[in-house]
């Protein structure tokens, strides 16, 4: 996957962008060399992470490759994060947007530029590129968001059907550690850089005990949500992420409801954009948002208006395996979605066990109560790309099939191209009034082998609603449905499929403040499955090979590591999960800054106990120069009794070793149906 040399352009290491506050935000531009001379569209990628050092390699590699081919592009700072001005307030708030509008209006002023802008994220800035949208800037013409969401409740690191998910506390965590980090001195001054710093940890913030305090979709959540209102967004709009990110299910929700132009890209990739798109095939990503681009901001026919709506990989069957390199499969072109090739398959759930065809019309109603470690051959609600974090993957799910409820099919005599949104439908009753159920779809290979497919969770005090969830009433039977994790993959001839049903889903999952007994009446579960029905209008599907422009020269001192344990002591029946992510020590050759940065998250249950799950995360992060030392750590830790959450951390700041700043919290979180 080569990258490429970029001439003809020249950088701005920073612009300033004033506000109308008197804050200062801080960007760095790239520009074709004759833009003031033939101005040009920009392209804006609004972000936290320190443009100046944070993600200084990977934007060179993006906006230098688009500057190389007629864009403006500019990478700038959220306020109180990087090197601008202000605070931080959270994520995602009203006011990041405010300050994005008048981004727009300085870049889209400026001599080299023609008036009109495109936007362009992953992860956070795909969320900006959406909620800016949503305020419908006149300068903005199309966007292409990757691994973003149109619900921060339903579709976010936070809750998933209404269950708490540890992704909360990780990414939680990194947020409490990002926002402690100080400018740099070579940018802001050196008579300014502590008083800002020192400003930022005065306000400094637990994001995670924030968000837990908002356990239903309220106001908070909505705000931010373009799900409340899809008209409002009237610019052209690129969908893209993959099947095993976390944010799947709103490419497909962007696509059907978006009034706008829209299309969607999934392949089998985790949280990173398709160029680097680990488990492979990666693709030729950059090129993609170059025809978008082309079209929309400089209106060149080229097609891109007649692509298919959606555009997906459909995947072969792989031994389940924790780091794929590559998943064999052939890409789909739907042309139009919803899709008349799609059609559903339904299977019932029979007493006996097995996943029949017909209805089953026995009188055996089965009952499971899971071990509280079902679910740790899982993976992360969100895992981040498997080139920086090993172990993401799935592992061989029989172990969780054990502490699970499973139905199995007979052996499929045909291929089954499973392909978009399935849906299962149970009736399901619980021994107390709050419970939660997880259900997983599994491919059972000849051999045995259980390889997970896709899941769904639910907390089943909110079976009705997210936003006014009810206790349940114990031994009565309720009418449920979850739409399963978007997926395409085939089910292959002489295999089985099995779905697995928990009452528990741990470490992805916060646990029940009891355990709880699910009894399931088979007369009510059905399950609908999204197949491939016909191949006919397909349309073709190919991509260029992967491309990025050729970054700064970068000297590693220690090479990042990724590792990932399971450990159970057995005497106390208390099992942890680590995930340890550390980026190594290296030096940014341009500006001569040396970084190191870890990452650490625990994970922790003991026995049938769900009072002792757990969770925590340390963080560190360094910045070397002869004229600059800064660093940061910080911890955050949660847990939790029947009633109620507790959440506690601390942050210490140093400056050539010596304290700077502290900080400590701890506050205790009622629990809210959760």
């Amino acid at each position: 996957m080569p990258s490429v040399a970029i001439s003809g352009v020249r950088t701005v290491e920073t612009h300033w962008i004033p506000l109308s506050d008197g804050r200062k935000l801080a960007a760095r531009l790239f520009l074709p060399e004759d833009a003031e001379k033939n101005p040009v569209p920009v392209i804006l990628e609004y972000i936290p992470y320190r443009r100046r050092d944070g993600t200084r390699t990977g934007d060179e590699e993006m906006h230098l490759f688009f500057a190389g081919h007629g864009y403006a592009s500019a990478r700038v700072d959220i306020a109180g994060m990087g090197d601008s001005d202000g605070l931080l307030d959270d994520e995602y708030v009203r006011r990041e947007q405010d300050d994005a509008l008048e981004i727009l209006d300085n870049l889209c002023s400026q001599p080299w530029c023609s008036g009109v802008a495109g936007m362009i994220g992953n992860s956070w800035g795909g969320f900006s590129g959406l909620q800016v949208a949503a305020r419908r800037p006149p300068q903005l013409k199309a966007i292409v968001t990757s691994c973003s969401t149109d619900d921060r409740y339903a579709c976010d690191a936070h809750y998933n059907g209404g269950l708490l998910i540890n992704d909360n506390f990780g990414w939680g965590g990194a947020l409490f550690g990002y926002s402690a980090l100080p400018p740099d001195p070579a940018v802001v001054g050196e008579d300014r850089w502590r008083e800002m710093w020192k400003s930022r940890l005065d306000d400094h913030k637990n994001h995670a005990a924030e968000w837990l305090k908002h356990q239903r979709r309220d106001a908070f959540w909505k705000q931010g949500s373009v799900c409340e209102d899809f008209s409002a967004i009237e610019c052209a709009v690129l969908a893209v992420g993959g099947y095993l990110d976390g944010y799947t299910q709103t490419i497909f929700n962007l696509v059907e409801n978006l009034e706008a132009p829209a299309k969607g890209l999934c392949g089998p990739w985790g949280h990173k954009e398709p160029n680097y798109g680990v488990p492979g095939p990666a693709v030729g990503y950059l090129q993609e948002c170059l025809r978008w681009y082309d079209h929309w901001l400089k209106g060149i026919d080229n097609g891109v208006d007649s692509d298919p709506d959606m555009r997906l990989y459909l995947m072969d069957y792989a031994r389940p395996h924790s780091h794929m390199d590559f998943r064999s499969g052939r890409w789909l072109g739907l042309p139009q979605w919803p899709a008349k090739q799609i059609g559903v398959r339904t299977f019932w759930l029979n007493g006996d066990g097995r996943l029949a065809e017909a209805p089953d019309a026995g009188g055996i109603k089965p009952v499971i109560s899971s071990p509280l470690t079902t679910g740790v051959q899982g993976q992360e609600w969100c895992p981040y790309g498997q080139g920086r974090i090993s172990a993401e993957g799935a592992r061989d799910q029989r172990a969780d099939d054990g502490g699970s409820l499973c139905f199995d099919s007979a052996m499929m005599d045909t291929d089954l191209p499973l392909t978009g949104v399935s849906k299962i439908r149970l009736r399901v009753a619980a021994d107390k009034p709050q419970a939660q159920v997880c259900v997983r779809l599994t491919d059972l290979a000849p051999d045995g082998t259980s390889s997970f497919v896709t899941f769904a969770l639910l907390n089943l005090t909110h079976r009705d609603s997210h936003e006014f969830p009810a206790p349940l009433t114990p031994g009565r039977f309720e009418e449920v449905e979850l739409s399963l994790k978007p997926v395409a993959q085939v089910i292959p001839a002489g295999h089985r499929l099995r779905v697995a049903i928990s009452s528990s889903y741990w470490p992805m999952a916060w646990p029940s403040p009891e355990r709880t007994i699910l009894t399931f009446d088979p007369s009510g579960c059905r399950l609908d499955l999204a197949v491939l029905a016909s191949e006919e209008g397909l349309v073709p599907v190919a991509f260029a090979e992967p491309l990025w422009a050729e970054p700064g020269p970068v000297t590693v001192k220690e090479p990042a590591r990724q590792l990932r344990s399971l450990t159970t002591d057995l005497p106390t029946e208390h099992t942890e999960l680590t995930a340890m992510s550390d980026d190594g020590r290296f030096i940014l050759e341009d500006t001569g800054t040396e970084i190191t940065s870890w990452r650490r998250k625990v994970y922790g249950v003991s026995g049938d106990d769900p009072a002792s799950c757990a969770t925590t995360v340390t963080c560190h992060e360094e910045f070397t120069r002869p004229d600059w030392n800064a660093r940061v750590d910080c911890e955050i830790s949660f847990s939790c009794d029947r009633d109620n959450f507790y959440a506690r951390g601390w942050v210490k700041a140093y400056e050539r070793g010596a304290i700077f700043a502290e900080r400590n919290y701890d506050e205790v979180i009622p629990r809210d149906c959760m």
